[in-house]
């Protein structure tokens, strides 16, 4: 299965895998953490447990949110969602507002509190970003993609053209 293209892939098409492909994806996956391990700290510094930092950004990142948008964002169970969502608005980081259109809808909206410690920590990690971006560059050039609509092939010759 092929998770760029959403494709499966025929396996007698596909390049063997080399050393080199095995260090690409082990090199992003290693930088990856990285920034991982850097938000967590900036959480942690901010008074914020890391996941109450992702799910106060997947709120103010997600119009309207409910709990069930929340738990689609962090990939976690409605319920756990729900429980999470409890926990912040215990620590007054997070409001339900009821819809006004459909009562059954209840959103998430953070408080004065949570938008100003979302805001430095969104800035921390704003200003880490080309870091990473100097860092993921080279990883990202070395992998022969096709661009969309365009076969590989002819991305090859435009590269060998530059």
């Amino acid at each position: 299965y092929d998770l760029l293209q959403g494709t499966r892939m025929d396996r007698k098409a596909d390049k063997p895998l080399t050393h080199g492909d095995y260090r690409l994806l082990e090199e992003f996956r290693a930088q990856l953490r990285q920034f991982l391990l850097f938000s967590e700290n900036a959480a942690r510094k901010a008074g914020l447990q890391p996941r109450h930092h992702q799910a106060l950004l997947a709120i103010k990142g997600f119009a309207d949110a409910t709990v069930g948008d929340l738990a689609a964002r962090l990939g976690i169970r409605p319920h756990s969602a729900a429980e999470l969502v409890n926990r912040l608005v215990a620590a007054r980081l997070v409001r339900r507002v009821t819809d006004t259109m459909d009562r059954r809808r209840v959103h998430l909206v953070l408080t004065r509190t949570a938008e100003q410690r979302l805001e430095k920590l969104t800035l921390a990690h704003r200003a880490e970003l080309p870091r990473l971006a100097t860092l993921w560059e080279p990883l990202f050039a070395a992998l022969v993609l096709p661009e969309p609509g365009r076969p590989a092939a002819a991305r090859k010759r435009r590269k060998a053209d530059s």
